[in-house]
C-alpha cells in the first residue's frame, strides 16, 4: 500500500489550501483516515480524522477552519484548510488505516509542506 499526498505550498494568512492523499496498492477495506501536522521543532499531532462510516473529528485549534473528508471510491481523504493562521504551518503527513474492522494496518504518506506567512 502506498499513499501520495499532495497540496501543500505557501499561502498568506487568511488563505486556503487542500491537501489530498491517495491511497493505492492491494486494498480491500479502509477504515480511519487522518491528517496529523508536525510543526518546527514539535511532535507530529493529530488535525483531523475520519471513520470508515464518515463520522469525523478536528482538533479544536482548527475547528470551523478546516474540513476533512474521503471518497471511498477513489480511497482518497482531503483537508480543505481555510482561514489559515501562521501556526497552522507544518509538515502534513496523511494516515491511512487498511483493512477490515480488527485487522487493520496504518500507513503513512511522505507528508506534504504547508507554510503560512506573509
Amino acid at each position: 500500500v502506498q499513499l501520495q499526498a499532495s497540496g501543500g505550498g505557501l499561502v498568506q494568512p487568511g488563505g486556503s489550501l487542500r491537501l489530498s492523499c491517495a491511497a493505492s496498492g492491494s486494498i480491500r477495506s479502509i477504515g480511519d483516515m487522518s491528517w496529523f501536522r508536525q510543526a518546527p521543532g514539535k511532535q507530529r499531532a493529530l488535525v483531523a480524522s475520519i471513520t470508515r462510516g464518515g463520522s469525523a473529528f478536528v482538533h479544536r485549534s482548527v475547528e470551523g477552519r478546516f474540513t476533512i473528508s474521503r471518497d471511498n471510491a477513489r480511497n482518497t481523504v482531503s483537508l480543505q484548510m481555510s482561514s489559515l493562521k501562521p501556526e497552522d504551518t507544518g509538515v502534513y503527513h496523511c494516515n491511512v488505516a487498511v483493512g477490515t474492522i480488527g485487522n487493520e494496518v496504518e500507513y503513512w504518506g511522505q507528508g506534504t509542506q504547508v507554510t503560512v506567512s506573509s
